[in-house]
């Protein structure tokens, strides 16, 4: 039988699951092998079904316990309550469009966020049992999504900063990513001191894990309570999807972040 292999994390508390799938142990097929449970790369949407089902049936949830919004690289934050769950599909699906991070404090609800080389992060609040799953692309990471994220759980939940875990997960290294003059110019007009998160090769390369570590840390986050992955996906496309190896019609990471129901 098909069990989709998943990357955890230990955030050293049972209360939560936090993960990464990988390409391993699903339904779909080609670049989009195994395991993509993302509705929106141009995969079968049987396959798609399947793998969530397997997804699902792992961490021990119904379908409708699983969300992942439609990402367009911008930097909104969407906070999911009870009364968001009990809309409509097709409503949910809505309010999703355009999401690039949600955040919650129901139990039970895994919430994630869908890469192929932009990074993924996971924040946890024990204080006050509240998550958060992120996705930085190098547009977000210049929009600085990292730290709205941190700020929205402050002001929804009361988060502490400081209290909080968090995760950046699989994606694209310094040494791998290439860009143009034109994404360095946009980090350097938004304010980043390249010094630390570029370096010229024949071209700039940029260091998005890194980029997004900084953020956390200006936004309050103690270094040490930051987990690095340190898994470049397009150096490990057997494992992971990376869509410059792949192609963007490929499949995707989900990177999801848990409460456990009490009892």
């Amino acid at each position: 039988m098909k069990q989709p292999l998943l990357t955890s994390y230990d955030l050293h508390d049972s209360r939560v699951t936090a993960f990464s799938t990988t390409r391993q142990g699903g339904y779909s097929q080609g670049p989009y092998g195994e395991l993509n449970i993302n509705r929106y790369c141009g995969d079968d949407e049987l396959s798609v079904s399947r793998n969530r089902a397997l997804l699902c049936s792992q961490l021990g949830i119904a379908d409708d316990r699983l969300l992942m919004p439609h990402q367009t690289h911008q930097t909104q934050v969407l906070a999911v309550d009870e009364p968001f769950l009990r809309l409509p599909d097709s409503e949910r699906r809505e309010r999703m469009e355009g999401v690039d991070a949600l955040m919650t404090r129901v139990e039970g609800l895994c919430i994630g966020v869908s890469t192929a080389d932009c990074i993924p992060l996971l924040l946890y609040d024990a204080r006050h049992g509240a998550v958060s799953a992120v996705h930085a692309g190098w547009r977000g990471t210049v929009g600085r999504i990292a730290r709205q994220a941190v700020l929205a759980m402050t002001s929804a939940y009361g988060t502490d900063p400081a209290d909080l875990m968090a995760v950046v997960g699989p994606g694209i290294s310094l040494e791998s990513f290439e860009v143009g003059q034109e994404v360095y110019d946009a980090f350097l007009q938004a304010g980043f001191d390249m010094a630390p998160i570029s370096r010229r090769y024949a071209k700039w390369h940029i260091d998005l894990p890194a980029s997004n570590r900084l953020q956390l840390i200006d936004a309050g986050l103690r270094p040490d309570r930051i987990i690095m992955t340190g898994v470049c996906t397009y150096q490990h496309p057997d494992r992971y999807f990376s869509a410059r190896r792949l192609g963007i019609r490929s499949g995707r990471i989900f990177t999801a972040i848990m409460l456990r129901p009490h009892g």
